[in-house]
């Protein structure tokens, strides 16, 4: 058992190490994002997009390669070993994926006492550092939840009752379960974006509202409502994530009484496998496109191509569209990959053993006796 928990531990040390190489703008990748910029806001999207999907090439590889060498070591025992070779290091995950927030919010504290330039410099240099260690340690965080679902997976098959020949993807229930737990992260993302786009919408709202009533707030001689932006965007991160948990807790319990016990555990499989590839790439884009703003406006394309050119507008618009990707979709499909995982596990014996659960029930499929 211990020697299974080797492979998790180098597993998350080289996924973290392939994820360090995408984000920092001293590496070829994001250089090219930033120059993309030149030609407008859609080709720097169109680079971001392609850097994040190859962005997941290594580190699938290394967590491929890690779960199987754990598992012929002591099977499914050696996964979940392997799981807690990779939390091991959770001290050194939390430290660096808080760095990158507080030397934002150091940034924007510079910002709002009007500090000297020399001291906003250091704090984007520190920002966009910090981009990079929230991509290594939300590398290190997916990789732990893949190990981690896949234990407990093994611990859903067996108090479910499932056999081997149950989860057999050329059967028609755990296939089209595989396929709808694919398209879960999708759906989820989608819920998370969509709502960060609506609080920033009611938030800009807000601000030109104030604006429009208070024109002193842009000549410095009225203090803006401050408390009516943070309330929108309190009110906004706890009602709007109301649809995407239930989204998470209620699959389960509906897949596995309506359809079974089999297409669940397709479901799960599609989650884990879409879930981890979708996490990587939407947490590199965002951290490419962060730093190549940063980038342009150090002024490393050129003086004429710094802040306020057109070029630093379309690295503008692609770190608007990397935030809600990784900063709310990508760390959140984490929860989605495990919670499914847990509900599956402690509802296992109450679904039922029927080849369609409920609804196969109805047209005369038999319910074997679990196993």
């Amino acid at each position: 058992g211990w020697f299974a928990c080797g492979p998790g531990l180098g597993g998350g040390l080289s996924a973290g190490e392939a994820t360090e190489s995408y984000p920092p703008h001293r590496w070829g990748p994001t250089r090219e994002v930033a120059a993309s910029c030149k030609t407008g806001s859609a080709t720097n999207i169109i680079y971001g997009l392609a850097l994040g999907y190859k962005s997941t090439i290594i580190p699938c590889i290394v967590l491929a390669v890690a779960i199987y060498v754990s598992h012929s070591l002591a099977s499914y025992y050696g996964v979940a070993c392997a799981a807690l070779g990779i939390l091991s290091t959770l001290s050194i995950g939390l430290t660096i994926d808080a760095f990158g927030p507080i030397c934002d919010n150091a940034g924007g504290i510079a910002e709002m006492a009007e500090l000297g330039d020399e001291v906003r410099d250091r704090t984007d240099a520190l920002d966009a550092a910090g981009n990079t260690t929230a991509a290594i340690g939300k590398g290190f965080a997916i990789g732990s939840a893949a190990f981690v679902s896949l234990a407990l997976f093994s611990g859903f098959v067996n108090v479910a009752g499932i056999t081997t020949e149950g989860i057999n993807i050329l059967n028609p229930w755990p296939f089209s379960g595989l396929l709808f737990g694919a398209m879960l992260p999708y759906w989820f993302s989608a819920m998370t974006m969509k709502s960060v786009g609506h609080a920033a919408l009611a938030m800009v709202e807000e601000v030109r509202e104030q604006f429009r009533n208070n024109p002193g707030i842009l000549e410095g001689t009225v203090e803006p409502n401050y408390e009516r932006c943070i309330r929108i965007s309190t009110d906004a991160s706890l009602k709007q994530m109301i649809p995407p948990g239930a989204l998470v807790m209620l699959t389960p319990l509906i897949v596995g009484f309506l359809f079974g016990v089999q297409c669940l555990a397709g479901v799960l499989a599609g989650a884990l496998v879409s879930g981890v590839q979708m996490a990587i790439s939407s947490s590199n884009t965002g951290g490419a496109w962060d730093n190549a703003k940063k980038y342009i406006e150090a002024g490393a394309l050129g003086p004429e191509q710094g802040k306020g050119s057109e070029v630093h507008k379309a690295a503008v618009v692609g770190d608007t569209v990397g935030d809600p990707l990784k900063d709310t979709s990508g760390p959140s499909l984490n929860i989605l990959i495990k919670l499914m995982a847990i509900i599956s596990l402690v509802f296992g014996r109450s679904f039922p053993t029927c080849e369609g659960g409920y609804v196969g029930k109805l047209f005369g499929a038999e319910c074997p006796p679990r196993v």
